[in-house]
């Protein structure tokens, strides 16, 4: 499928490294680099700590003052008529680690993020970052309507003509060759992860792809279902201030399926939670859901069906409804119409699939705008082919991660591109490349009750140990250059007065299908209590 396509890249890579290539340049030279179909606007050594962004660009203050001396180079790709891809890459001027690293975005795009280009470089590595093509916030998808290559660009392309460029750039940097090239995002940066696995196998060596959003119709005619099972009546929408009864009731019922009450269900495909129980006996009240609120409920934990019964897209998993990134974000909002799904899910509809800001979501139905969605978008913007053969094949290494308490993306769904790889692919091949790390707790990406924090920003802890049996970037630099396969990573929850980085949890994630379960003695806080089992 891909041959032509890896044909390509090859002679694209070649001719593009004869024109860059001829010996180590100064930062400020690079500007002066011919690349095709590019602009070098600016090339700038910025020394340690002189960083200077402005407005949005500057999210961590404390961060950037730390960053060492870097090359700071910005481009602009531009492929095709309306296409315009910025492009940030920063490579240390001192102590290069002689590898590429391509960091991703979420939701929409619209952004370069600063804060993860300022994690790779101050790691060693040199590293990248596009807008996608356009800029704006990540939950705006206006920008697409009229624009079909710029949602090329946003589906794919943005993120494949980044890595080529890039590449280029580094090697004419510096005299040593590059390395090794790694990929790691969240969200839609897991499916542009997973776009760069299954279109551009070369690209990179190793991937991480958190969450992903792979399958963009689909998920988001879930989104718009949910919306409107929320909305069905002006009885169904269930408010924020009732998600601590669903909570309390659905731990009640699951906390302690896994022989432990902490808070935190371990395989909340364990809990057969009844919704009904928490049917109100008298008045409307914030402890107790009414009928047709009992009924939305169901349909979120059940997610969206075609009128056949047939699934579209998994429902949300038990466990998950309280925190900061819980239901109230994204699922519920502060009031009807408001949560970020609902935003993300009418945004896609009205600009991407019906070209018409004024589309009324009430008109969905499962059926047709599924077919539509699919129609329209699914050859752009969906990475779910599961033949990774040429990836595999050149000795690419992949390794996905989704939390079982996301409330953006059920977690279900990346076990079941997981195991369709397997299916295509067979066990002993996908045993080979492919790791996927279920984090019991986590919400989306991170944050939630259950350890969040294993590297997976491309950042060890400031108190943390610095290992691959901490860090899933690093495993799985460790897998690609020759070391083992991860069978476990320590996964740890930070806090403490004052927004310290005291460690207060530790716990192993498993290779799925394995699970951490507890030994029966020490201390329930501590990963040395756990051991994983398939059991």
């Amino acid at each position: 499928m891909f041959s032509s396509t890896m044909n390509a890249v090859f002679l694209s890579l070649l001719l593009l490294t004869s024109v860059a290539w001829s010996q180590a340049h100064s930062c400020e030279d690079l500007k002066k680099l011919s690349v095709p179909e590019t602009k070098i606007i600016s090339a700038e050594a910025v020394g340690a700590g002189a960083l200077q962004l402005t407005g949005n660009q500057e999210a961590d203050r404390e961060a950037f003052r730390r960053l060492p001396a870097f090359c700071r180079v910005v481009l602009e790709i531009d492929p095709v008529a309306d296409s315009r891809i910025p492009v940030e890459l920063w490579m240390p001027a001192d102590g290069w680690n002689g590898k590429f690293l391509g960091v991703g975005n979420g939701g929409f795009a619209g952004q370069i993020s600063y804060q993860e280009l300022a994690i790779a470089v101050s790691l060693g590595y040199a590293g990248a970052a596009t807008d996608t093509g356009h800029q704006g916030s990540a939950i705006d998808a206006s920008w697409a309507l009229g624009h079909p290559q710029q949602v090329i660009d946003f589906g794919y392309r943005a993120v494949h003509e980044m890595t080529m460029k890039s590449k280029v750039l580094v090697q004419s940097y510096y005299p040593a060759p590059l390395q090794h090239s790694y990929f790691a995002a969240c969200s839609d940066g897991g499916r542009e992860a997973l776009m760069e696995a299954q279109r551009f196998p070369t690209d990179y060596d190793g991937i991480l792809a958190g969450a992903p959003a792979y399958n963009w119709s689909h998920l988001l005619a879930n989104a718009v279902y949910n919306s409107r099972a929320l909305t069905l009546s002006s009885s169904s929408y269930i408010p924020a201030e009732k998600l601590p009864a669903i909570s309390a009731a659905v731990l009640a019922a699951c906390d302690k399926n896994d022989g432990l009450a902490d808070g935190v269900i371990n395989d909340p495909r364990t809990c057969h939670f009844d919704p009904s129980v928490l049917l109100c006996k008298g008045a409307d009240a914030a402890g107790c859901l009414i009928q047709p609120q009992i009924t939305a409920l169901r349909a979120l934990y059940s997610g969206a069906h075609n009128s056949a019964g047939r699934s579209i897209f998994p429902g949300y998993l038990p466990g998950g409804e309280l925190g900061v990134g819980g239901w109230g974000l994204w699922i519920v909002g502060h009031a009807p119409n408001t949560s970020l799904m609902y935003l993300f899910g009418t945004g896609y509809f009205a600009n991407m699939v019906y070209d018409d800001p004024h589309w009324d979501y009430k008109t969905f139905t499962p059926d047709r705008g599924l077919a539509d969605g699919v129609k329209k978008t699914a050859p752009e913007l969906d990475a779910t082919d599961p033949d990774l053969r040429a990836f595999a094949k050149r000795g690419g290494k992949l390794i996905l991660y989704h939390g079982w308490n996301d409330a953006a993306i059920s977690a279900l769904s990346t076990i079941d591109y997981y195991n369709k790889v397997r299916t295509v692919m067979g066990p002993k091949s996908e045993d080979s490349f492919l790791r996927l790390f279920m984090v019991p707790g986590m919400q989306h990406c991170s944050g939630g009750p259950g350890p969040d924090s294993f590297g997976q920003w491309g950042a060890t802890t400031a108190s943390g140990p610095d290992d691959a049996q901490h860090d899933v970037l690093l495993a799985l630099e460790q897998w690609v250059e020759k070391g083992p396969a991860p069978e476990s990573i320590i996964a740890a929850k930070y806090g403490g007065e004052g927004g310290g980085r005291k460690t207060t949890n530790t716990r192993p994630l498993c290779a799925y299908p394995k699970v951490a379960r507890y030994k029966g003695t020490g201390s329930t806080e501590d990963a040395a209590s756990f051991v994983c089992t398939t059991e």
